[in-house]
């Protein structure tokens, strides 16, 4: 992967090697103990034999003084980290006993007392646990966890074994959906169960939601303080293969649910507790029409009344997470803007929204100290991967944010990031991110490419392991990364440009800022490439259909027929609310395969159900049979298409990491820098390099 207009002195990163890159540890999570002294993150690395990646615990030192230590070494990783109201760590593991003869690998949940020493089990059950809620100041615990229709008791062991032993894996639903972006919904359920932490030495898991059907796919949940109520989303069927979400109290004692809030008009989620558990703040999305976009916004209600208030009615951006300070006062909220995700802070009970910080990264996982002082985060732009900061929250403007202590270091890049921006034909500000190989300039100008994200409502503006420009910058390529009609942070106007016409306003935005970037002294406007995901795929399609001036396209788990996309994707009724008959007549890509005649790269994965591999196989089918450059009388065509049957809608495992980027980058070098064609890694069983053939 040499880059020409490199400097012969630059020292090579880990995006030079994709061994080393597939390799880099990858932080995420952060969670604060009671008395705010511990913070916890998870580190991920390939594991021994490079399938997989694998998790284990670090602390970190909220002051900034101490070194990161590793809290847990299981060979078969750790997640999920809590703390109880002791200080004690909680976390999930599939790790063998030590103290058990068993030797089969069986979800458990685990605890740490103190954060140190040696973890033991506390329970276990052969169908495992998706997460750790745990009461501030009560013995009290929550486990998300799938229980099967039947079981007599959480652990539900005796069915799954039955079911294992009869050779069953069918299921059958009576309900919508079936199956949720890379799995399959059932045969089991989301329930919630809870144990007393009172005894540790004699756990008894209690299931608190004994019928919940769907109602909890997908849905986050909170404990309040005193352990004594549970606040969660909940489904409620409205007809129609349709559901709306709620916003529902559990009582921990007795099981029994009430309804805290609904709203016909939208989909209510994400509960959160205040610190003396008399409000919850919760998201809510206004369900979109053909018509209308979604909009997003927060919503605070107190529990002993009732009452229900929007803390900043005229702010016009889409809350992601929220989090209270101790005092009640004020809530942190993450959100998209300009390119970028700061920390906000808004007074609970309405008022001015202060932006906390104002760099160039997005931020996660916000928590407020108990003293109230800071609001600790994850970090991630595409200046750095996700790490760990501190952030002060007293002033009246932003604060910095200070990086603490991590347990890995932030890796070299190769290359710098600059803010581009232009105007769209209406007078709309486009903007995006341009990376750019060291070394690129009047005398040495990158060929670009024309990187599209997918949602569509979302931003380049935070770090991805699975779609890593810095890799493209390492091979000299400069990588355009823009925000057009659609993308959130801008403001609901912004996103309505692009509501129901996806082939207009989103594609004229993309070619107006690209129009901008090829201009620049430093690109080299013949050498120029467009590849997305998703609905960036979607766009990738769009854009092949609809002009000729790039080299090569790639389009990744892409949409294609939008008409039996929809029907098909894992949850129809969410894109059935903007996809009219209008809208797919006139927006989708398969109409056009005809005019079609640049060389085109298809990625799928089989088990992909968010946009299902028919979609794939029909736009390869399409492209060899109605495209410009459709297959010849000998089977010959230049478009290629990369089909993963392990994979979802991302490429996830290591070596199929590596394998995506040596064939995309191959299928550039051939079609955007006219070298010959690269051979096709071993693995791949592709044919071998012909004798004469140049290196690539």
């Amino acid at each position: 992967m040499s880059n020409s207009a490199q400097d012969e002195n630059e020292v090579s990163t880990p995006f030079h090697d994709l061994d080393a890159f597939v390799a880099l540890p990858r932080m995420s999570g952060l969670t604060m103990s009671p008395d705010g002294r511990t913070l916890v993150v998870s580190v991920s690395r390939p594991d021994t034999s490079a399938h997989r990646y694998q998790s284990a615990l670090y602390s970190v030192d909220p002051a900034g003084e101490r070194p990161a230590v590793r809290l847990t070494r299981g060979a078969a990783g750790e997640a999920a980290a809590a703390f109880t109201h002791q200080g004690d760590l909680l976390f999930t593991s599939k790790r063998s006993d030590p103290e058990s003869r068993e030797t089969e690998e069986r979800s458990s949940v685990w605890i740490l007392p103190n954060g140190q020493g040696e973890a033991r089990i506390l329970t276990t059950r052969a169908g495992g646990f998706s997460g750790i809620l745990a009461a501030r100041q009560a013995p009290v615990v929550v486990f998300p966890a799938g229980v099967l229709p039947g079981a007599t008791d959480p652990g539900d062991d005796a069915l799954r074994k039955a079911r294992k032993e009869a050779g069953v894996w069918a299921i059958l639903h009576d309900g919508y959906p079936v199956r949720y972006w890379d799995h399959d919904l059932g045969p089991d359920h989301p329930h919630l169960l809870t144990a007393d932490l009172s005894d540790p030495d004699r756990l008894t898991l209690r299931d608190l939601t004994p019928a919940p059907g769907g109602a909890l796919i997908e849905q986050s949940s909170d404990v309040s303080p005193d352990g004594s109520r549970i606040a969660s989303g909940w489904h409620r069927p409205i007809g129609r293969g349709d559901q709306r979400s709620e916003i529902v109290l559990i009582d921990v004692a007795s099981g029994e649910r009430t309804v805290v809030a609904s709203d016909p008009d939208a989909d209510l989620e994400g509960p959160r507790f205040s610190a003396d558990g008399t409000r919850i703040v919760y998201r809510r999305e206004r369900r979109s029409t053909p018509d209308s976009a979604p909009s997003v916004g927060l919503r605070v209600l107190d529990l002993a009344d009732g009452t229900v208030i929007d803390p900043a009615p005229d702010w016009d951006r889409w809350p992601s997470g929220v989090a209270w300070t101790p005092d009640g006062s004020h809530l942190v909220v993450t959100a998209d803007q300009d390119g970028r995700g700061p920390l906000f802070v808004i007074p609970s009970g309405g008022g001015a929204v202060r932006t906390l910080t104002d760099d160039e990264f997005a931020y996660s996982d916000a928590v407020v100290s108990p003293d109230g002082r800071f609001v600790y985060a994850m970090r991630a732009g595409y200046l750095a991967p996700s790490h760990p900061v501190r952030v002060a929250l007293a002033g009246d403007g932003p604060s910095p944010a200070v990086p603490l202590p991590a347990p890995v270091e932030l890796p070299a890049l190769p290359g710098t990031l600059v803010d581009v921006r232009t105007q769209a034909a209406d007078g709309t500000a486009v903007r995006g991110w341009l990376a750019l190989p060291h070394g690129a300039g009047p005398d040495h100008p990158a060929p670009l490419l024309l990187w599209i994200h997918g949602g569509p409502l979302a931003s380049w503006n935070a770090w991805s392991w699975r779609w890593t420009p810095w890799i493209m910058v390492a091979a000299g390529y400069a990588v355009l990364l823009p925000d057009p009609a659609l993308s959130t942070g801008y403001g609901q106007e912004f996103v309505q440009r692009g509501w129901g016409n996806w082939g207009q306003a989103p594609y004229t935005d993309l070619m107006s800022i690209t129009d901008a970037v090829v201009a620049r002294p430093d690109i080299d406007d013949t050498r120029t490439a467009a590849m997305g995901g998703s609905f960036g795929g979607y766009m990738a399609n769009w854009v092949a259909g609809h002009t000729d001036r790039f080299r090569a396209i790639v389009t990744h788990a892409s949409l294609w027929s939008l008409e039996e996309f929809g029907p098909t994707t894992d949850v129809a009724s969410y894109w059935g609310r903007e996809m009219s008959p209008r809208m797919m007549a006139e927006n989708s890509p398969h109409a056009f395969a005809e005019s079609i005649s640049t060389p085109m790269l298809v990625v799928h994965g089989d088990k992909d159900y968010r946009v299902p591999i028919g979609q794939g196989i029909r736009l390869w089918y399409d492209l060899l049979s109605k495209s410009a450059l459709a297959a010849d009388d000998d089977g010959n065509t230049p478009h290629r298409f990369l089909y993963f049957p392990s994979e979802n809608h991302w490429v996830l495992t290591p070596g199929h990491a590596k394998v995506w980027y040596q064939v995309v980058l191959g299928f550039l070098a051939e079609h955007v820098l006219h070298q010959s064609a690269a051979a096709l890694p071993p693995l791949l069983g592709g044919p071998a390099k012909k004798d004469g053939d140049a290196d690539a």
